[in-house]
């Protein structure tokens, strides 16, 4: 069912109080008024600019005296029996007081009235007085037929405002709408909109401008991050185990594989010390399969307001699952819900985020892979080791002499030298128990004293800047060792 039928399905069960939070306040209404319309109710809007008016009648006057909120909730309670009542932002003035308790009076009378209140805020902070009374109604993101009909229609309002190109092929057209995915209706017109007037038209060749602007939009409320993968899976050192295994599932979240009966592929846990190449694996995966990599910093989600975090962790999970075929990676997953494992002292927020994530990790359906990543295996809760959670549990160890050789290349090379006038064998040996990224920092280190000294990159310099920085795997020595005694037949080991 669309959000239409949904909302209407809501009205017929005789829900008394329906919640909508979003920022989509325009469409919500409409949704409310062509049920109201189709159901021949009267609709009232109420918010705090004007009052309460006719929701029906666009630019209809408000009825004098109803700006404050108690004054819109008095106004409710004499519509008549049937009628759907909008407040606008009204969680905010719910905090207490008169306003709050005329509100639980209206819902205890809904059974006599009829009357169907629908509360339509940018933010999840209801009282639970009245949350425990209403429905949670949340609008979907708009598929790909509406896609395609909303830019066909953004399209046609700026052609007649003002003539512009439009050269969209079919094919051009279903990219757009493939990588608009996940994002809401306002979002989407607002990127052809800024397009179309710095450019003054809209081709097959504005996909990356479409790519950007997703980009910006996505990570401005911090839930999701793009990530820029590498170009190629040579650029990453080692992994050859890990890699035999993407490649294998390389089409296994197409239509396609699904019409031969398997199950897409649900991620995979990658285990390992600190630097060791988990983000690089993560960055792998979607390399090797082309598809987009979101992060999800899950620290990022937990807010001070009640039910808000829960709510971002909803909606990142929700908005994800809209983007699909993608990459998800969860970085350091166990710094957010290492608490759920043990008796902390945040009211079982943790627990609860936790519980939220294990079940969309066990019942998704949308084409997901999840890649999390974790340094520390202790705070780990056992629920997220458990088979089933992911297809399988890689351990990332420090890289042997023959990768350590294969990442000096690749780091040499990436600062414009050529690796075949380096001494590579005596490298990997110099670097013994290093990190990938610490071998990269000494690349970087011997380049600035190369830079200071005006002379030119070596291999002595490069072993020189190894020498004079022990790595993590000496200062830290027992936590590796048990680290690695610990991974010994419990994981996949990814090199």
């Amino acid at each position: 069912m669309n959000d239409f039928e949904q909302f209407e399905q809501l009205i017929q069960r005789g829900y008394g109080c329906i919640s909508i939070v979003t920022h989509e306040e325009r469409y919500a209404l409409e949704i409310i008024r062509k049920t109201a319309l189709k159901l021949k109710r009267d609709m009232w809007v109420w918010s705090l600019a004007g009052g309460v008016r006719d929701g029906q009648l666009d630019g209809s006057p408000y009825i004098p005296d109803t700006e404050s909120p108690a004054a819109g909730i008095a106004g409710f309670e004499k519509a008549k029996s049937g009628s759907l009542c909008v407040a606008l932002d009204l969680a905010e003035h719910l905090k207490g007081g008169r306003c709050l308790r005329l509100l639980r009076d209206m819902i205890n009378s809904f059974d006599k009235t009829n009357i169907t209140l629908v509360l339509v805020d940018h933010v999840d902070q209801l009282p639970e007085a009245i949350k425990s009374h209403s429905q949670l109604f949340e609008l979907s993101f708009p598929d790909e037929q509406e896609l395609q009909e909303i830019i066909k229609a953004t399209l046609m309002l700026l052609h007649r405002k003002n003539a512009i190109e439009i050269g969209l092929t079919t094919r051009g057209l279903d990219t757009i709408v493939r990588n608009l995915r996940g994002l809401t209706r306002r979002q989407a017109v607002r990127i052809i909109r800024e397009i179309v007037v710095d450019e003054k038209r809209f081709t097959d060749h504005d996909i990356n401008r479409v790519i950007a602007g997703k980009r910006r939009i996505v990570q401005r409320d911090g839930l999701l991050e793009y990530i820029q993968t590498p170009l190629d899976l040579d650029e990453i050192g080692g992994m050859n185990t890990l890699k035999s295994w993407l490649r294998q599932r390389n089409d296994a979240l197409t239509p396609e594989a699904k019409a031969f009966g398997l199950q897409p592929p649900k991620g995979l846990l990658l285990l390992g010390v600190q630097g060791a190449g988990k983000s690089l694996c993560a960055k792998a995966i979607a390399t090797a399969w082309h598809l987009p990599l979101l992060r999800m910093d899950p620290g990022a989600l937990y807010n001070s307001y009640i039910g808000k975090s829960e709510q971002n962790l909803r909606e990142a999970l929700r908005q994800t699952e809209m983007m699909a075929p993608v990459v998800l990676w969860i970085d350091e997953i166990e710094k957010a819900f290492a608490s759920a494992a043990s008796h902390s002292a945040d009211g079982g927020l943790s627990q609860r985020m936790f519980g939220t994530l294990l079940t969309w990790l066990q019942e998704r359906e949308e084409p997901v892979f999840v890649a999390a990543t974790a340094n520390d295996i202790e705070a780990l809760p056992p629920e997220l080791l458990r088979k089933g959670r992911f297809d399988e549990i890689f351990y990332v160890d420090l890289p042997d002499a023959k990768v350590r050789e294969e990442i000096f290349a690749i780091h040499i090379k990436k600062h414009q030298r050529d690796p075949a006038r380096f001494d590579l064998p005596s490298l990997a040996q110099a670097s013994h128990d290093y990190s990938g990224a610490e071998i990269e920092q000494s690349v970087i280190a011997a380049l600035h004293t190369a830079y200071a000294d005006k002379s030119e990159l070596d291999t002595a310099r490069l072993i020189t800047a190894i020498q004079q920085s022990p790595p993590l795997s000496t200062t830290m020595a027992e936590k590796v060792t048990a680290f690695r005694n610990w991974a010994k037949g419990r994981c996949v080991p990814a090199g």
